[in-house]
């Protein structure tokens, strides 16, 4: 920062340190104030913002000699309370505030709901701040301190404020000496200490909570070590609390390598993590179900499962545990054989040369040793490539012989030992190590009887040529070696190509199909050429369908030729034959994938159902607020109009009479209208519409729903003799009209008139009803037709807004559509569009 820079540094944050007990009564208040006391005397400036004494004499004496801020005052439901005053401590801002019981859950209407939450503001103001809190007040662990005590603690703090604290101290004490201390009247009065003593504070109890206490401190110290290695980079182990890892290669072996090293890390006190290494090819055949079940397994020991990704087992092995401060490394024995172990001295010794101070662990196993055997007895060549290496196994020596017989003025030895090479690699490459070591053979022994003084014996005089004969075999079995692994890796990535196209189809079909779970089984029918596929799902006892493909499903896992588990209440079985076990991972992956998609679906299904419920609900809402002042205006016209009608002490003229009753005639029109609309909405939501299509002329229909319209209005009606016919319902058709009419009258600008015309357009015929009121804004065209939508009102004019959309779902329920367009000049044109009827004009259905 230059010397001209006067931009102020930010304010120190205050630090927190916390007394942490296992139970009340430990001395968490008392070691607090014994704290604040000595920083008074080292010249702090300290106050007490707020301490508990729970009527405790010794630590009342404690408070003698600090400035107390008086607590704030408050009432809540009639009773007097007193609160921690952060506004009076953020005033005074000394250099240490003490704030009792950091859990505490402040009177409804402070300003902050929870203590630590003033705590944090006092902390934000750079104050330091001494508090307490109790094991059982911690937020993770109040239900396993309820299923301790039977207590349920309604008062908790986050973990994370208490972890988030510069120093927390155990304040730590035997059960046996807090029971003493109990029964000595020093924590509760007299008449509450034999309860608390048989409840409570019991010694298992106690000695419970203090454990929780114990471990969750021990737990803060460790990631408070991690961090300060991981700050200064500390790759090395430092033992200061035992931690076991233990690799598992997701073979047979994997589950007894959790259990055996959970029983070594038992007896270690020490915490388990199980590790998974991947290999980076991704080629290792591991399948993701083998990997869950695993996965579960160490969770039910109470261990963690993490996966690393390396190339070099060893090495990502070593670097997780080191990353881990691992004391001890369990490890299963090699499944090589020991020849392999002469070739290559495998992960397990490899991990013991470089384990440095962790404590290698190598475990014996019912796979220890026979993976060789397992090797040779799998042979990954094609049955054709094999056959083919028999039989170029012989004639590739014998044609090497031949040539070499024909040839032999013009080549020499080593050329012939060159050409039977030549033939025992070419076996090798074709029909991998067993047709290769007997080309190997067969040529090394027709090079010594033909090529190899004395000729056409199998005596060996030089010794050079028993080199020749060994080099040949080993030159067999390096290169079908080769062969072995590389049709391996290729039959490998050649079945992990397959399987990725079949989960990528599964999961396209998850996502994009109407019916995901039918539609993947199906998917799995064909895949695998199978009868019938079903997802079967125990309820109450009784195993049921949920999902099928193909003809006669079974319903039982016991009626299967293939039973898949999805879950232990969900099993995929398969009908028509069996299916390798390697197969096996894409079954149990597509599975998985039918469960979710059947779980999909029936969450789409309840989201929906869902959805309609709030739709009906924000109906019913919207109805019962729309609706409440239109239904009772009419009512109370017609009400006063007959009680004028009725009262004995007025004298009404006949002009006067007749105004009544017209007006008792006009609010009964509206209130029915009003009805009717309602009954014709709540149809439409219900599917009740059942619309009878017979064809009709819009002039007979028009005439009809003008004839309840006010003759005092203003309509001009332009439909032509020529117009065809539409396919629709006369009743439902005419009340479509009849409100479009309606709504133009309400919205249309007198004395303007409204025109109600029609006309034919392709396979259409469109009556269009047209006013010049102020029309809709720009987008609003759609909302008109919505339910209890009034845009545009202005006057106060009666209605609900049901007219347009009970006009809308009449004219869809007959096929056809309705919109609304801008009348040139100002206004608004609705537009009714029905089928043409394709018979005979004037032709009665």
């Amino acid at each position: 920062m230059s010397e001209n820079d006067d931009t102020p540094a930010p304010p120190r944050r205050g630090e927190l340190r916390i007394y942490l007990g296992a139970a009340p009564g430990v001395g968490k208040t008392y070691a607090m104030l014994g704290e604040a006391h000595r920083r008074l005397e080292r010249g702090t400036d300290v106050v007490i913002g707020l301490v508990e004494t729970h009527g405790r004499a010794k630590t009342a004496r404690l408070i003698e000699g600090l400035e107390v801020v008086p607590r704030r005052a408050s009432t809540h439901r009639g009773r007097d309370f007193t609160e921690f005053d952060v506004d009076a401590v953020l005033a005074r801002a000394p250099e240490v505030a003490v704030v009792d019981e950091l859990a505490h859950t402040n009177v409804p209407g402070s300003r902050n709901e929870k203590r630590w939450q003033d705590v944090e503001e006092l902390l934000a103001a750079g104050i330091d701040v001494l508090s307490t809190v109790n094991v059982q007040h911690l937020e993770s662990l109040g239900d396993v301190v309820a299923r301790i005590t039977g207590v349920v603690q309604h008062e908790t703090v986050p973990d994370d404020v208490v972890r988030r604290a510069e120093q927390v101290e155990l304040v730590d004490i035997t059960p046996e000496a807090l029971r003493r201390r109990l029964a000595h009247g020093n924590v509760y009065p007299a008449h509450r200490i034999d309860a608390a003593l048989g409840n409570y504070f019991r010694p298992g109890n106690l000695t419970a909570l203090r454990e929780l206490a114990l471990l969750w401190v021990a737990d803060q110290v460790d990631v408070a070590l991690q961090r300060y290695r991981a700050e200064q980079k500390i790759t090395d182990t430092w033992e200061a609390r035992e931690r076991v890892v233990v690799s598992i290669t997701g073979g047979p072996e994997s589950e007894t390598l959790i259990r055996r090293a959970r029983r070594i890390a038992a007896r270690a006190g020490a915490e388990l993590q199980v590790v998974h290494v991947l290999r980076g090819d991704g080629l290792t055949r591991v399948g993701p179900t083998s990997i869950g079940r695993y996965r579960k397994v160490a969770e039910d020991v109470g261990a963690t499962f993490h996966t690393v990704v390396g190339d070099d087992v060893p090495t990502a092995l070593l670097d997780f545990a080191r990353g881990a401060n691992a004391t001890q490394l369990v490890l299963g024995t090699s499944r090589r054989s020991r020849l392999a172990r002469l070739f290559e001295e495998g992960i397990g010794a490899t991990v013991v040369q470089r384990s440095g101070p962790i404590d290698v662990h190598m475990v014996t196993h019912d796979e220890a040793g026979g993976r060789l055997r397992a090797r040779l007895d799998a042979n990954p060549l094609a049955p054709s490539r094999r056959v083919w290496g028999w039989v170029l196994s012989l004639a590739a020596p014998a044609l090497a012989t031949l040539g070499g017989v024909v040839l032999r003025d013009q080549l020499d030895f080593s050329t012939d030992v060159v050409v039977y090479f030549l033939a025992t690699i070419v076996v090798a490459l074709v029909g991998g190590l067993g047709p290769a070591l007997f080309a190997a053979v067969l040529s090394a022994g027709l090079l010594n009887f033909f090529f190899t003084p004395p000729y056409h014996l199998l005596t060996v005089q030089d010794p050079r040529n028993v080199v020749t004969l060994v080099a040949m075999v080993v030159a067999a079995v390096l290169v079908a070696a080769v062969v072995d692994v590389a049709a391996r890796r290729a039959a490998q990535a050649a079945r992990a190509r397959t399987e990725a196209s079949l989960l990528a189809s599964y999961a396209r079909t998850v996502l994009t199909h109407a019916s995901p779970a039918e539609r993947l089984l199906e998917k799995v029918r064909e895949n695998f050429s199978l009868e019938s596929v079903a997802l079967v799902e125990k309820r109450d006892g009784k195993w049921q369908r949920v999902a099928h493909a193909g003809p006669d499903p079974c319903g039982h896992p016991d009626d299967a030729d293939v039973d898949v588990p999805v879950t232990s209440g969900v099993h995929l079985v398969l009908r028509g034959r069996a299916l390798q076990a390697a197969d096996r991972g894409v079954l149990e992956a597509a599975a998985g994938q039918a469960l979710l998609a059947l779980r999909q679906q029936r969450m789409a299904a309840a989201a929906d159902k869902a959805e309609r419920k709030a739709a009906a609900t924000e109906l019913r809402t919207a109805l019962l607020s729309a609706v409440g002042h239109d239904l009772r205006t009419p009512l109370t016209s017609i009400k006063a109009a007959a009680g004028s009608l009725r009262a004995t002490d007025i004298e009404l003229s006949e002009e006067d009479t007749a105004e009544l009753l017209a007006t008792i005639e006009e609010s009964a029109d509206r209130l029915a209208g009003l009805i009717d609309n309602l009954l014709d909405s709540s149809r439409l939501a219900t599917g009740a519409v059942r619309p009878h299509l017979r064809p009709v002329g819009y002039d007979e229909v028009v005439h009809h729903a003008l004839s309840s319209v006010d003759g005092s209005a203003s309509i001009e009606v332009g439909i032509a003799d020529d117009v065809p016919w539409v396919l629709a319902d006369p009743g439902l058709l005419e009340r479509v009209v009849a409100n479009v009419v309606d709504n133009a009258l309400r919205h249309g600008a007198s004395p303007q008139p409204v025109s109600v015309r029609a006309s034919a357009h392709a396979d259409w015929v469109e009556l269009r009803v047209t006013d010049h009121g102020r029309g809709l804004k720009k987008g609003k065209a759609d909302s008109a037709f919505a339910p209890f939508q009034r845009l545009g009102d202005r006057n106060g004019a009666p209605g609900v807004g049901l007219g347009l959309s009970v006009a809308k779902g009449f004219t869809e329920a007959m096929g056809g559509t309705i919109r609304a367009e801008d009348t040139p000049g100002g206004g608004l044109t609705v537009v009714v569009a029905l089928p043409k009827y394709a018979g005979v004009e004037g032709e009665q259905a």
